[in-house]
């Protein structure tokens, strides 16, 4: 098959619903066999079948195609890269995830790179929840990668009718892009969940946009990347749905609540990787700041909120 997406969650296995013809490999035998029983992913895309032409393995040896998409939580893609360099390093890997790597502080492009130098790679990101892409909504992505001709390629080979697909060869900022929006969706669903109202959301994911565009630019991003679909079209979904994890997680914060520790939150290792990202570089993120030491325990969300409100006045 043409196309291979390595990891069977919610957003690999709606990638495989929307292209239709796909390998879809999972992580352990146990997966495998429970997505192909039921030819759907009842814990994490319920009641959304698999297409006939979608192939389910957990043997990475079966993962054949050219072009490999990587739905492996970001955190994990550094060590997963590593310990199948041997059947992957000479692959086109299109990177699904989003967020900035905890220890190299690079993010999932940088990471493949960085690990596979013989690999081409791209990046597949933007305002997109699994569900929508699954069920054949309309639903437009970036794809960005800095070799033309390759995410020309790429475009026409993963673009569907209802997966609108646009070309950007900026891809520190779709990568800046997609991290960045996940802290201020946590924060977003704090202010939320506290009992701040809508108007201090508002103001949070302005205040939030400005520095995902200061920290972007400073690091060689355009800010048109982060005016577009996997900068502020993407801020837009994550902060104003609780079908978003990282908004959800945010929320449960906000209300003193526990959260499912088994869902993948991008946006927490995130906003502790771009808080020391930020400080290195002498960056002011004020917000990203705040949300890492919540999740980090040395502030309470009261003590957040009022040294937040405490800086100085400035101008816009």
């Amino acid at each position: 098959m043409s196309v291979a997406i390595l990891g069977a969650g919610a957003f690999g296995t709606a990638l495989a619903c929307a292209l239709g013809e796909a390998t879809l490999w999972c992580r352990n035998p146990e997966q495998a066999e429970a997505l192909e029983r039921a030819r759907e992913n009842r814990q994490r895309l319920p009641d959304v079948p698999l297409p006939e032409g979608v192939r389910v393995t957990h043997r990475i040896e079966d993962v054949t195609a050219q072009t490999v998409l990587l739905a492996i939580p970001m955190q994990a893609t550094r060590g997963f890269l590593d310990a199948h360099r041997a059947q992957l390093g000479s692959r086109v890997l299109v990177a699904c995830s989003k967020g900035v790597d905890l220890e190299a502080l690079i993010g999932p492009v940088g990471v493949i790179r960085a690990t596979l130098p013989d690999t081409r790679a791209a990046l597949l990101t933007g305002p997109s929840f699994a569900h929508d892409i699954a069920r054949g909504l309309p639903t437009a992505l970036t794809l960005a990668c800095t070799d033309e001709t390759l995410g020309a390629d790429l475009q026409e080979q993963l673009a569907t009718p209802n997966l609108r697909l646009y070309r950007n060869s900026d891809v520190i900022g779709a990568e800046l892009g997609g991290a960045l929006k996940n802290v201020i969706a946590i924060a977003a669903g704090m202010v939320i969940g506290a009992g701040l109202g809508e108007s201090a959301r508002a103001a949070l994911m302005a205040r939030g946009y400005a520095e995902m565009q200061r920290l972007a630019v400073t690091l060689g991003a355009e800010a048109d990347t982060l005016a577009g679909l996997s900068g502020l079209g993407d801020l837009i979904l994550t902060c104003g749905s609780e079908k978003s994890r990282n908004f959800r997680y945010g929320l449960a914060l906000g209300r003193g609540e526990s959260f499912d520790s088994t869902t993948t939150v991008e946006g927490a290792a995130t906003s502790r990787a771009v808080a020391r990202l930020a400080r290195e570089r002498g960056i002011d993120m004020p917000i990203t700041r705040m949300v890492a030491a919540l999740i980090e325990g040395y502030l309470t969300l009261s003590e957040a909120r009022d040294a937040l409100l405490a800086r100085p006045l400035t101008d816009e």
